[in-house]
């Protein structure tokens, strides 16, 4: 899909379908739609008042003009309430429409920019929510596969200035490259797990462009200690690997300036718990439990492209969780890299396990500042639910700011808390720590296991639990995997 600025009017842009967003306060106050309403002689007025057309969010209604404009469809799609329409809702104002014209066979569309958002931010949005709808994951389908692709995609932004074509350009560049990355690691959440082994997922690794990529192997790894990552990995027969990704600059030196930042994502390729085996229903989505390592490939994959403006590494800690013969036991013990001893009580709490080496490398490379992104308890998910990520974490000035870019990202986040009381679950008898709590509160409290190896170090965990699967599809979206965290992480560090 081709992604162009257009100046000029509306009314004068040839295509197939034209998207035109409408506010729930103009179904009473008609007066901007006007000069929409007279040229295409009183369709959108009488679409609203005969409650053929409601503007919800992403509700749609599709008109065809006789004359008026130059587009052969006019599709009017709910952008809510006025107020509410930050970047986020025209990005999934944006997203609808894309999806609604490739259901109509529409090759060409344009897209009116409505809201006071400025001209590259708009632009930007735009072209990632054209991007995120054009995906289908129907990777592996060899027949009944619909390949109706939208060619071009025109951005369209009333009012603007002449100087903001420059702008628009810019935040189209940007806004692609983001959308590539985030459809990137949807990519790589929705593969099988009989394709996208660990050691496949480092060879993904390894082809972004841009990217300088080395893996640990099993051997470097008990040298060097790591046996809460090699815990996890025993009862399979793939290899883990510990993924390290780069972001080359010139005389060796990393691009950007300041403390080095580290990007840490959970890379299970697949998880049945192990010998604390899970239940045989919905365990086919476990092979997603990689979608905190697909988001830091897909962030570090667009920053590659971005460049960041501070330095910045990522991590990926690769393993396959099953149980056989040489897996970890519940009651079994064992060395992190940092030397503390954990007790693994249960080994479905395996993620965290994973991420305390990778987090205590991460450090030892240089990292002052750390950011991990994981699918880790389903007690996120309970208590938010499939709306909000949970954020924990010692770095409040980063957990402040990604809060406020949400109104951006789209990427919901809730903040939870981190009482030094909540470590009391994970104290244990005969260890330094035990992998796992009771019941309560076992979001905070994985979080606090995890705290135990990033010490004095500015940290924030990001629990994406329920928010890396969509499951029923959406307006703007197909239903598998989200790429959840892509634009969070882009957004903190570009």
């Amino acid at each position: 899909m081709d992604i162009e600025y257009r100046p000029g009017a509306f009314s004068d842009t040839a295509c197939d379908l034209l998207a035109y967003p409408v506010f729930e306060e103009e179904a009473g106050d008609f007066a901007p739609l006007e000069p929409l309403d007279t040229r295409v002689r009183g369709a959108v007025r009488r679409a609203l008042e005969s409650g053929e057309f409601k503007p919800e969010p992403c509700r749609t209604c599709t008109l065809f003009p006789a004359g008026g404009l130059r587009a052969r469809r006019l599709l009017l799609v709910g952008a809510g309430k006025k107020g509410r329409f930050d970047p986020a809702a025209l990005r999934d104002v944006a997203g609808t429409a894309v999806r609604a014209a490739r259901a109509a066979a529409c090759r060409t569309m344009a897209l009116l920019g409505r809201g006071d958002h400025p001209p590259g931010l708009a632009a930007r949005v735009a072209a990632e929510g054209a991007l995120y709808a054009g995906y289908e994951a129907d990777i592996y389908k060899t027949r009944d596969r619909e390949r109706r692709e939208l060619e071009r995609f025109y951005v369209l932004l009333p009012g603007a200035p002449a100087r903001a074509a420059g702008e628009a350009a810019e935040g189209i560049r940007r806004g692609v490259i983001t959308g590539e990355a985030t459809n990137f690691a949807r990519t790589l959440a929705n593969e099988p797990a009989n394709i996208l082994t660990p050691a496949r997922l480092a060879e993904r690794a390894r082809e972004i462009p841009g990217l300088a990529v080395r893996t640990l192997d099993r051997e470097e790894m008990e040298k060097m200690g790591m046996h809460a990552l090699l815990a996890v990995s025993r009862g399979s027969a793939e290899p883990p690997g510990l993924i390290v990704l780069e972001i080359p600059g010139e005389k060796g030196k990393r691009p950007g300036r300041g403390p080095l930042h580290a990007l840490v994502g959970k890379g299970v390729t697949f998880d049945s718990g192990g010998i604390s085996l899970k239940p045989a229903d919905k365990m086919e989505e476990m092979k997603g439990d990689m979608a905190g390592g697909a988001a830091v490939l897909g962030a570090m994959a667009a920053l590659a492209r971005l460049k960041p403006r501070v330095p910045v590494i990522g991590l990926v800690p690769a393993v396959e969780n099953l149980p056989g013969g040489r897996a970890t036991r519940p009651g079994d013990v064992v060395r992190s890299y940092l030397g503390k001893t954990v007790e693994i009580i249960n080994t479905d709490a395996e993620g965290r396990l994973i991420l305390a080496d990778a987090l205590a490398y991460a450090r030892t490379l240089g990292a002052a500042r750390l950011l991990d992104v994981a699918t880790l308890t389903g007690a996120c998910m309970v208590a938010l639910g499939r709306v909000n990520a949970g954020m924990m974490g010692t770095d409040q000035k980063t957990m402040d700011l990604l809060l406020r870019n949400r109104r951006v990202t789209g990427e919901g986040l809730w903040q939870l808390p981190m009482d030094d009381a909540y470590r009391k679950a994970i104290r244990s008898e005969i260890a330094d720590v035990k992998n796992i709590g009771d019941r309560w509160g076992g979001a905070i409290t994985a979080a606090k296991f995890l705290e135990e190896f990033t010490e004095d170090t500015p940290w924030v965990h990001l629990d994406i639990a329920g928010m890396d699967l969509e499951t029923d599809g959406r307006p703007f979206a197909c239903k598998g995997a989200t790429g959840f965290g892509v634009r969070t992480l882009v957004s903190w560090l570009e």
